[in-house]
């Protein structure tokens, strides 16, 4: 009962937090006004148009398969990009020669641009739902790489040499102690690799006319319909919102649940 008290506790935590970032958005629309008032709503519709367009696809059923299927295709690059970022990662961490020859490699991969990756992979594998996920995966996977390699490469040596005479495993070493200090700079970097992933996921589908939030956008844009390419927008932004505070922030939560019993009392993050 009292670990279930306690989780609920950072729920609510986590959820009255969220006020912040409410006012953030706040200030988006304001500068958003402003700027429609300015240029005029052809150039800049106001926000009131744009959700009022929102939530009008909003109650078109297919709709929600459109997004369904962008977010779908962004989690698997996402969720690809991580497994193989991480493992690589850690084992850069651990062995100064992998991370010598593998920085040149990352650095190379951050530099092309996702819209030179889709064009590569349309040309391989033509313009379906792969060439997306892989377009996403790719996008994303630096980040991660450079997040777990850097966790593991900053670890605490004395705390892992204090395991290993108390008879630790080097397996628990590396669950228990490695990978927790890890986190600090994994989780993120996954923050971005996700970001990165939904936007390569919705440029490889507009260029590759593979549907889904992309395709919407394509026809925006074919029909010069800027409210409806911003509420689509906005859409993406949602979904994105959507995965990272319901599903990334909540395991942060509970994977560093320590640092708040090891917070002084009284003192807030």
């Amino acid at each position: 009962m009292a670990g279930l008290a306690n989780r609920a506790a950072r729920t609510l935590k986590f959820l009255w937090l969220g006020w912040a970032g409410l006012a953030g958005l706040a200030v988006f629309a304001a500068v958003w006004q402003f700027g429609a008032e300015i240029y005029g709503s052809f150039v800049l519709p106001t926000p009131a148009a744009t959700f009022a367009t929102l939530i009008q696809l909003m109650f078109i059923p297919k709709n929600w398969i459109l997004v369904a299927a962008t977010g779908t295709r962004a989690l698997l690059g996402f969720a690809l990009a991580a497994m193989i970022g991480a493992f690589c990662g850690i084992v850069a961490g651990y062995h100064p020669a992998v991370m010598r020859v593998a920085r040149p490699q990352v650095t190379l991969l951050i530099g092309i641009p996702p819209i030179a990756w889709i064009v590569l992979l349309m040309i391989w594998f033509g313009s379906g739902a792969g060439t997306v996920v892989a377009t996403a995966a790719v996008a994303a996977l630096p980040l991660v790489f450079v997040g777990a390699a850097e966790g593991i490469l900053t670890r605490d040596r004395a705390l892992e040499d204090m395991a290993r005479m108390a008879g630790l495993s080097p397996m628990r070493r590396l669950v228990g102690i490695a990978m927790r200090q890890m986190l600090d700079t994994l989780f993120p970097a996954l923050v971005m690799a996700l970001g990165t992933a939904f936007k390569a996921a919705v440029m490889a589908e507009l260029l590759a006319n593979a549907g889904g939030i992309g395709g919407q956008l394509a026809n925006a844009r074919s029909s010069l319909d800027v409210e409806a390419a911003l509420a689509w927008i906005l859409l993406s932004v949602f979904a994105l919102l959507a995965v990272e505070y319901g599903l990334l922030q909540p395991l942060r939560a509970e994977a560093e649940a320590w640092r708040e019993a090891a917070r002084p009392w009284g003192v807030h993050r």
